[in-house]
């Protein structure tokens, strides 16, 4: 199990120093935009570093929308961001798993998915492993509950889509902690990224603010049981000024 953070999108490699993070995971543009990433400026350094890279795709991003003027820009972001994350030497690409609007029927959202996958599958595939995140909140979100989850997965499973566990995102949307990984690996089959991530608010809040291990909401002896189990490298993606000292907590607690 390697433990690292979400870090500075400029400077992963001296983030990743000063946190002694083994992982890293940054944005490659604006992720409030739309725009197509550039080349890294550190990219001959992270790939020559021993570094375990992963990029989180832009917030804008919603693959499952039934609007054509977000879902088609959704779809060439992804690729977009694929492709670049592959020039870094990434081992997977995070992206939210979306939602739709209230009154439209989620079935098409899962379905939209669906035709992603199975379209650019068919078309040789993504440049690096999709990972698909749970969310915190919404009616009509396609990753939010697990019984949406797993409506989800029976679409895209089959084409290999990856799944990346957000444990705030889990805890905010109603779900328990304790046996996490066994019921979403009941569902997907996989966990290949965990973002491991206390709350700054009540189980089941649908809120996403996540706060550092030790004084978020969440039993810290949860969080080290989902690393534990998960068998996934993981990533906080806390509050920066306390990113060391939760890397060294779970290092300390797993015995690492």
């Amino acid at each position: 199990m390697r433990i690292g953070a979400h870090v500075r999108d400029d400077d992963p490699v001296d983030a990743a120093a000063e946190r002694g993070a083994e992982v890293v995971q940054f944005f490659l543009s604006d992720p409030q935009g739309w725009k197509a990433p550039k080349p890294h400026p550190q990219t001959e350094a992270l790939l020559a570093s021993d570094l375990t890279v992963f990029i989180h795709a832009p917030y804008m991003i919603n693959v499952a929308s039934l609007n054509n003027k977000i879902r088609i820009p959704s779809r060439k972001n992804v690729l977009q961001h694929a492709k670049a994350a592959k020039a870094v030497g990434a081992q997977g690409l995070i992206v939210h798993g979306g939602h739709v609007t209230k009154g439209e029927d989620p079935a098409e959202g899962f379905q939209n998915w669906r035709k992603f996958f199975e379209r650019q599958v068919a078309d040789g595939g993504f440049d690096v492993p999709i990972l698909i995140e749970n969310t915190a909140g919404g009616d009509n979100a396609m990753a939010r509950s697990f019984d949406a989850l797993a409506r989800l997965w029976d679409a895209v499973g089959e084409f290999g889509a990856g799944f990346c566990l957000d444990t705030c995102h889990a805890f905010a949307a109603g779900e328990d902690l304790v046996g996490i990984v066994d019921r979403v690996k009941a569902i997907t089959g996989r966990i290949d990224l965990v973002h491991l991530n206390s709350s700054r608010d009540e189980f089941a809040s649908s809120r996403d603010r996540h706060a550092n291990i030790n004084t978020g909401t969440i039993d810290p002896d949860q969080l080290v049981a989902v690393c534990a189990s998960a068998d996934a490298p993981v990533v906080v993606e806390t509050p920066d000024e306390g990113q060391a000292g939760d890397i060294a907590f779970l290092r300390d607690q797993l015995g690492r």
